[in-house]
């Protein structure tokens, strides 16, 4: 996911631009929190840089603690609670896109397949693909295991 990315919430009240600039490239994450949060199967995220992002429209934020123990904020849309990108102290400067929300989302291929020990039976991962049962404790790791976009 290179260049600028733009993006909306469901019903339009929201727009951002993704400025180019640091991001890891696009993952699915299978977890049982994504599966809720979402009402679906799985999620599809890109971390970024916070400061790379531009957002207009009236926003909600939601929080929660993760089993980590990591305090989550959840920025969305306020009339129509499309989630936009989320954000956990432990990762201070970065923030997770929700890859649904942009405008060319067909595009997005993910590279790698988190918390794949509690992914949904019915669902086949690519072959050759990056799978992790859990996720990546460190910067380094996610680095290493998802990738950092091309500028």
């Amino acid at each position: 996911m290179q260049g600028e990315l733009r993006g909306q919430c469901l019903c339009g009240s929201v727009r951002y631009v993704l400025r180019p600039g640091f991001r890891f490239n696009p993952y699915a994450c299978h977890c049982t929190d994504c599966q809720t949060r979402t009402g679906s199967a799985f999620s599809e995220h890109m971390l970024f840089a916070k400061k790379d992002i531009q957002i207009e429209g009236d926003l909600d934020v939601g929080s929660y603690a993760q089993p980590s123990g990591a305090m989550s904020q959840i920025t969305g849309c306020s009339k129509c609670k499309t989630r936009i990108f989320a954000e956990n102290d432990s990762r201070p400067a970065l923030a997770s896109l929700r890859c649904g929300t942009l405008e060319n989302s067909a595009d997005v291929v993910p590279v790698a397949h988190l918390w794949v020990g509690s992914k949904q039976a019915w669902i086949t991962l690519p072959d050759g693909v990056k799978a992790m049962d859990e996720q990546p404790r460190t910067p380094e790791e996610w680095a290493s295991f998802v990738g950092i976009a091309a500028p």
